[in-house]
């Protein structure tokens, strides 16, 4: 064990960045992102393990504000640079560090945590599950053809310089914020997110573009996208990348695809990060050609169960008695009784008999409506202790849009 672990100071931020950049594998930080992340850090958030004067570990997290269904944006501690040196490996500084980071969250009132896993394996034993998925699509723009929506052709698209409409497009993404549960508001300073692009990870692609979408003057729609040019003897076949898309409506969605899928010199749009009901699914003529793949995102943890799941609100009218499992965080572990609805929901401590029972994973995985309990009872660990229960509840927690997350952090 560490001799010490801590909350970072300032004057240890360079050898505490040092620490986590190389248990990512020690490669330069381009330019500007390490500044860009002092920037964002809260450093009374962000923990450190240190062995005598050595920094040995390092875990933080952001202040969140995270969709949920029905709208309602919830507090939630959104992990980050966790990480240890390949010296101090199998000694308990990973454990230690995320059990003081729960306690800590805890005591902030902030009933939910949420990372995204450079290994999926290591967090599920603190409690945390998948709770959304991402989409990536590499298209073949030669063979796809779009099937846009009536009034796609009324939408004006132009070229804009990224800057210069980042606080219009901040506008409408804000706006979009509570449609989709697992989208994080944005605080000050994220915006700058969008528009970091250094030389040393385009892998030859150009610099950002930005293109607006826009009707009557008012902006509905951008898309951030780059282009890798590439030729053959046959002649071109350039690669557009998209970054960010995100419209008002059906029609100015699809005249950003369809502007993407049309840019001279190139034969191919890769996308690497869409929810996993992307419209675009069904405006392509052939999803064969769209090579899609699918994998884990953002990932939950229940911090605290009952004003976490009263934080959202359900599909269908439910009530059900929880017996919730949680080793890791034991102020969670009993019989929860969870009534609610489309309006509102409860979430209180009872002795009544349980009608379901599972451990906190599962609730984390099901908690934003993209993955069902049902699914999750195949697998044997949620047990239906009530006959019905299980269909009631898993249709309740269900969302009418998958859960995304849009951008890591």
């Amino acid at each position: 064990m560490p001799t010490d672990l801590r909350v970072l100071a300032e004057a240890e931020w360079d050898d505490w960045f040092a620490t986590f950049a190389l248990a990512f594998g020690g490669t330069p930080t381009p330019a500007g992102k390490e500044e860009l992340w002092r920037d964002l850090v809260e450093v009374d958030r962000m923990l450190g393990a240190w062995d005598g004067d050595t920094c040995v570990g390092t875990a933080g997290s952001f202040s969140f504000r995270l969709s949920v269904p029905g709208g309602a944006l919830v507090d939630a501690a959104g992990v980050t640079t966790v990480s240890v040196a390949a010296t101090h490996r199998r000694r308990g500084i990973l454990t230690a560090m995320m059990r003081r980071q729960l306690d800590d969250v805890r005591a902030l009132g902030e009933p939910l945590a949420v990372l995204t896993a450079s290994e999926p394996v290591i967090y599920g034993r603190f409690g945390y599950a998948p709770g959304t998925l991402q989409l990536k699509a590499d298209i073949d723009t030669t063979r796809v053809q779009l099937s846009v929506p009536p009034g796609t052709d009324d939408v004006r698209l132009r070229y804009a310089r990224p800057a210069d409409v980042l606080d219009a497009c901040e506008e409408l993404y804000a706006r979009r914020v509570v449609a989709r549960p697992g989208m994080p508001a944005r605080q000050p300073g994220w915006e700058r997110l969008g528009l970091f692009d250094p030389e040393s990870e385009r892998d030859g692609a150009s610099p950002v573009q930005c293109v607006v979408a826009e009707r009557a003057g008012e902006l509905v729609g951008y898309v951030r996208f780059a282009v890798k040019p590439e030729f053959d003897w046959k002649g071109p076949k350039g690669v557009v990348r998209v970054r960010d898309l995100e419209a008002e409506d059906p029609a100015a969605y699809a005249a950003l695809w369809r502007f993407v899928f049309t840019i001279d010199l190139t034969t191919s749009v890769l996308a690497y990060s869409r929810p996993v009901d992307d419209p675009l699914l069904q405006l392509a003529s052939d999803i064969r050609r769209c090579d899609l793949a699918v994998r884990d995102s953002l990932h939950v943890r229940l911090v605290e169960v009952g004003a976490a799941l009263a934080a959202r609100t359900y599909r269908t009218p439910l009530d059900v008695v929880l017996e919730v499992e949680d080793a890791f965080c034991p102020w969670n572990a009993g019989r929860w009784r969870l009534t609610g609805d489309a309006k509102g929901a409860s979430c209180e401590r009872t002795r009544d008999p349980a009608d379901l029972a599972l451990s906190v994973r599962e609730l984390a995985a099901a908690y934003l409506g993209g993955t069902s309990l049902t699914s999750l009872a195949g697998t044997g660990r949620v047990r239906e202790l009530r006959p019905g229960a299980l269909a009631e509840a898993s249709v309740a927690f269900g969302s009418d849009v998958a859960p995304w997350l849009p951008h890591g952090f």
